[in-house]
């Protein structure tokens, strides 16, 4: 996953959701591993204090994509930072830009 400090494993959507709720930011968003389909990873970010997940996927061993809103057109990146970057604009098909990396403790 990049070595990507906001990655934070697998840890489960509550975990995520605990994360979350503690940092009281909208926009604060995390990295997580899919509990429901192996090999894919989460994007979870806060939004008026819900948490809103969208499965992050790796297209044939080399892109990168989010699943949006329905509807939005489908986006591709080389790599899991330019996709973050690309997604802390608004209209983007999330609930909320991407802000506020929370960072997982170095274990």
């Amino acid at each position: 996953m990049e070595n990507l400090a906001e990655y934070h494993g697998a840890i489960s959507k509550g975990e995520a959701e605990e994360i979350l709720a503690s940092a009281r930011q909208d926009g604060s968003f995390l990295i997580r591993d899919s509990e429901t389909v192996p090999g894919t990873y989460c994007i979870c970010v806060l939004c008026k204090q819900c948490v809103y997940t969208y499965r992050l996927l790796q297209v044939d061993g080399q892109l990168w994509k989010a699943e949006t809103a329905y509807g939005v057109k489908e986006r591709f990146f080389r790599n899991v930072r330019n996709l973050i970057k690309a997604f802390r604009n608004p209209d983007q098909g999330l609930a909320i830009p991407l802000l506020y990396p929370v960072n997982s403790d170095p274990r």
